[in-house]
């Protein structure tokens, strides 16, 4: 809850700034990026390149691609069933975001020791308040992942299974919410530039990650053979920027 503060009022800041300056922004913004977030029992660090073009009269709104590598990490991480049209009640595209949970088709994947490193291009939005304060998001498109294969535990209908050779799921595609592929990173953030080069930023990050099992399977109500398995971290941090 206090992060939740700080960044509201950061934020709040922010804007009586950029009401109370004004600034002469440059035409395209590049930059390399460097975050890190922590929560509960898990983590991750994400290098990102990032070029943007600015918008509109002012140059206060920016879209661009980047590029971006996450490495995540995890002990004794819960995985959930992943195919969409089991875990939710509707997989139609971006209204799945707001779907209710089918918690009858869920079964779990402790993961002993997960470790994740996912190479993904993304998108990017961000709004200049002025040539100090900015706020964006940014969210991975496609890309592919590798990393440690790992024991697991699956709970399913009250009985527990172990495997042996959990892996991460290799492709990763965005196709809104848990009709996702893979290991997805998405942030929002605040920044504040210390000078022409260097800024650092807040950052809230929804990670998704996928493992899949080798040797054993989840058999859903409907017959289904199930193998992937997905955790979605929701976690706070901070980051710094170098703009070129």
């Amino acid at each position: 809850m206090n992060k939740k503060i700080t960044l509201l009022v950061l934020l709040a800041t922010a804007v009586f700034t950029g009401f109370s300056q004004s600034s002469k922004l440059p035409r395209t913004n590049r930059f390399v990026d460097l975050s890190a977030t922590i929560g509960e029992s898990q983590g991750a660090v994400a290098a990102s390149y990032v070029h943007n073009w600015r918008l509109g009269k002012k140059k206060k709104w920016e879209i661009g691609y980047g590029a971006r590598l996450t490495s995540y990490f995890g002990v004794k991480t819960d995985f959930t069933t992943a195919p969409a049209r089991l875990s939710r009640t509707t997989t139609f595209p971006f209204i799945i975001v707001f779907a209710g949970h089918e918690t009858k088709n869920e079964d779990t994947l402790n993961v002993q020791r997960p470790f994740t490193n996912s190479v993904n291009l993304s998108t990017n939005l961000g709004y200049n308040f002025n040539e100090r304060w900015s706020a964006g998001f940014n969210i991975d498109l496609i890309g592919f992942t590798f990393g440690r294969t790992t024991s697991g535990v699956l709970t399913s209908n009250g009985v527990t299974k172990t495997e042996f050779a959990a892996k991460p799921a290799v492709f990763n595609l965005l196709l809104t919410g848990d009709n996702d592929i893979g290991s997805l990173n998405s942030e929002f953030f605040l920044k504040y530039k210390l000078n022409n080069r260097w800024g650092i930023k807040a950052v809230y990050q929804f990670l998704f990650v996928e493992y899949k099992t080798t040797t054993i399977r989840q058999t859903a109500p409907d017959g289904t053979l199930v193998d992937r398995f997905r955790n979605k971290a929701n976690t706070f941090g901070i980051g710094a920027s170098y703009h070129f």
